[in-house]
């Protein structure tokens, strides 16, 4: 069975965003109103109760993001005002003078973060054993990441990477060292490698950089740039053995990439996922990424014409999740489109640590699952927050537990939507919750019959 809670007018407008705390006992909610509001849950009765409401930004709010625990209670916001602020929750009575403008909070500004030149569709920080760093991504198509250099204060943040998703470099690698993102079915659990010819799959490749790099070139700022095709979505990953990992999401090609930070490098991509229709269709076997095509690979291969990726402006990644590895020898990265569809990459690292960095070292990946339920745009799509739920038998409770991994969605359609690894891998549908429709299951073909403003102001809660 399914707890669910509810929060009637929760703001006064559409809800862009509700994040909780490490503890799950806040809730953090925003919304076009321009207002952050926090709720504390009581756990006597199961009631969530509104704490603290204050007007943060001078826009519509997009993100919300909670630091860890270790650093103190800290909130980061991302706006359409373009900045992005560091709120701190101070201690004892309401603060008068804390600068946003509301007497009844006790939430303090500590930094705003101006460089963006584009509304700041996302932030987050990143995992604690990386230090109190934040990313963001905005619809200048660049992610920016922050280190706090004065943790007790929170005033000081100096902006230590700063790229454009749609021109970062692959790792420099040999032509014969391809990166390979596998397309399997949703029952597959294993990516497949591309042991064909290479020629066929070289001139499939430069196909889509090309393609990609037309993408880029047009979206850029100064270059007929749209701002609804920046930025769109990050997520960290969540394992410090393998360094500071950043899944991103830009542009309607509905392409993520995933971004390795170094300290004494520029960021560079190791794998790209690519969703488009062109290559995720059930026949395509395999498809390789390259670098941007010279004169001396063009050569091995007649490539066709690129495509225009502004023929399926749907297609945009628009949430992105990655999965705690618990153990794992892969990772799990959730994506969610605006064409409805929720897709789950099953990503295999290198084969050792010192692979990572060096030349002949590859990523890969597969899709496990593609779920189209929703049918309509996707905003979030979040792991529950250990990457595994403890699960007991009900008639036989001596029985040992049992772990699954839960993966949760939300769409334009009004409802959350739950996913599910079988004992073999396999996902299915484990039921949607609607704001009033309460839950069901995704075999009634039930669906919420609800004007879509009525879903943005309520928040409905799942446990």
């Amino acid at each position: 069975m399914i707890q669910t809670g509810l929060i009637p007018n929760a703001h006064a407008d559409l809800v862009t965003d509700a994040s909780y705390d490490f503890y799950g006992l806040q809730l953090a909610t925003c919304s076009l109103d321009q207002r952050i509001k926090i709720w504390q849950l009581d756990e006597s009765t199961g009631n969530w109760v509104m704490e603290d409401d204050w007007k943060a930004h001078d826009a519509a709010i997009s993100k919300l993001s909670w630091a860890h625990p270790e650093f103190g209670i800290i909130i980061a916001s991302s706006s359409f005002d373009r900045t992005v602020k560091i709120w701190e929750r101070v201690s004892g009575e309401p603060q008068n003078g804390n600068g946003n403008g509301n007497s009844s909070s006790r939430w303090v500004e500590r930094a705003m973060l101006t460089e963006a030149r584009g509304t700041v569709r996302a932030v987050e920080f990143a995992p604690h054993h990386f230090g109190l760093k934040l990313a963001t991504i905005s619809t200048d198509n660049h992610l920016r990441i922050y280190e706090c250099l004065e943790q007790p204060s929170l005033t000081t943040w100096q902006l230590v990477e700063e790229a454009d998703v749609f021109s970062l470099p692959l790792t420099n690698a040999p032509s014969a060292s391809l990166l390979t993102v596998a397309l399997a079915t949703p029952t597959q659990t294993t990516s497949t490698s591309a042991d064909g010819p290479v020629g066929p799959l070289v001139a499939q490749a430069l196909q889509q950089s090309m393609s990609i790099n037309a993408a880029s070139t047009s979206s850029r700022p100064g270059a007929g740039h749209r701002e609804a095709d920046g930025g769109w979505c990050i997520s960290w990953c969540k394992d410090r053995y393998w360094g500071e990992l950043i899944a991103a999401s830009a542009g309607t090609s509905g392409v993520v990439k995933i971004i390795q930070i170094l300290p004494s490098n520029r960021p560079t991509t190791i794998l790209t996922l690519d969703s488009s229709p062109s290559t995720s269709s059930a026949d395509a076997a395999s498809t390789a990424f390259l670098a941007p095509p010279t004169a001396s690979t063009a050569s091995l291969g007649q490539v066709p014409a690129p495509t225009d990726t502004e023929a399926n402006p749907t297609a945009s990644t628009t949430a992105v999740s990655w999965a705690p590895t618990c153990g794992r020898s892969y990772h799990l990265i959730a994506t969610g489109s605006r064409d409805g569809h929720v897709r789950i990459w099953r990503v295999k690292p290198a084969e050792d640590e010192d692979d990572i960095d060096a030349e002949d070292g590859k990523w890969s990946a597969s899709v496990v699952a593609d779920f189209e339920q929703h049918r309509s745009a996707v905003g979030r799509v979040e792991w529950n927050i250990t990457g595994l739920v403890k699960l007991r038998f009900e008639y036989f409770p001596l029985t040992e537990p049992v772990y699954r991994t839960i993966l949760s969605s939300a769409g334009n359609d009004g409802r959350i939507r739950l996913w599910k690894a079988t004992s073999g891998s396999v996902w299915r549908p484990a039921g949607s919750i609607g704001v009033e429709a309460g839950e069901d299951g995704e075999g009634d073909g039930k669906e919420p019959d609800l004007p879509e403003a009525r879903h943005g102001r309520d928040v409905s809660m799942e446990g």
